[in-house]
């Protein structure tokens, strides 16, 4: 059997070197069709019918550049058998926010939680387990650099592939953005001929996905919508924009992150004062938000 796992992470986040471990000297560079953004892949050097996909270092799967539209599109119409989502592990509150988007696209996924010889300098404890729990994929501990891990990383990946496991239904939103998104999906499933049974279920991952999109103002994907739709779905967005003050992404973005401070606040315990070893994620910081040398965001 053939699968194509995807790596998806944020930049710095090891991924390149991820990819370069588990593809050696099999793997090919191009460009993505229209863009000059390289396009790497080659085959997992322990089994050839693994092909391996690195997608572009991003943030989120927001349409903000040409990386997030490549990435975007890749794990949503491409669908790949597997996405590996690849965490800084000194920093997994900046990195969750692209793992909860992921897991609203309903991919199979399995969450490496890398440089964990950083992780455990630092003297911090990170609960795999709980992870594991609340996201119902698997959580491996790797170290890219080094290869550590990796083998059990991708006997996940690949059992992932072929179970075809989905994400948990996180509850990440309130009951008003739930709302909303819930009945944009049944607009969307009738508009696409789907059967109205077990709406709630939300047996078309991909539309609920267009429902959370659009909720958020999107509009890439408000674009695509038939005429026939565009009225009600207008009337669920202005109820939504009134209840969030006009900026229902705003709201949605501060709903995800409350989510994800919950979830470190549960899993992860920070390093103290003593044992504290400055990571190149924490230097990577100081850069970031030195007054004089930040990139403006």
């Amino acid at each position: 059997m053939n699968y194509t796992i995807a790596l998806a992470g944020n930049p710095n986040s090891g991924k390149t070197s991820l990819f370069n471990e588990l593809t050696g000297s099999r793997q090919h560079v191009g460009n993505w069709p229209g863009v000059t953004v390289d396009k790497k892949e080659g085959a997992y050097k322990k089994n050839k019918n693994v092909n391996i996909l690195d997608l572009p270092g991003i943030y989120s799967l927001s349409p903000y550049s040409a990386e997030e539209i490549i990435a975007r599109d890749y794990i949503v119409k491409e669908q790949p058998d597997a996405v590996i989502n690849i965490i800084d592990g000194t920093n997994i509150e900046r990195n969750l926010y692209l793992t909860l988007q992921i897991c609203e696209t309903k991919i199979p996924m399995v969450i490496a939680i890398n440089m964990m010889d950083e992780v455990d300098a630092s003297g911090a404890i990170i609960n795999f387990e709980k992870l594991s729990e609340v996201f119902g994929v698997p959580v491996v501990p790797i170290v890219a650099r080094n290869g550590k891990g990796i083998e059990e990383l991708m006997d996940a990946a690949i059992v992932v592939a072929e179970s075809k496991l989905s994400t948990n239904n996180l509850k990440v939103f309130d009951d008003n953005i739930t709302s909303a998104t819930e009945r944009i999906y049944e607009i969307l499933n009738v508009d696409e001929g789907s059967s109205n049974e077990n709406i709630g279920t939300f047996h078309n991952p991909q539309l609920y996905w267009k429902a959370i999109k659009i909720i958020e103002n999107d509009e890439i994907v408000t674009e695509e919508l038939s005429d026939k739709v565009k009225q009600p779905i207008g009337e669920i967005i202005r109820e939504a924009e009134k209840y969030a003050d006009g900026d229902v992404e705003a709201k949605i973005a501060d709903l995800r992150y409350k989510f994800i401070s919950k979830i470190v606040k549960e899993s992860v315990k920070k390093y103290t004062n003593d044992s504290h070893v400055e990571t190149r994620s924490d230097k990577l910081d100081k850069i970031l938000t030195n007054r004089f040398l930040a990139i403006p965001i």
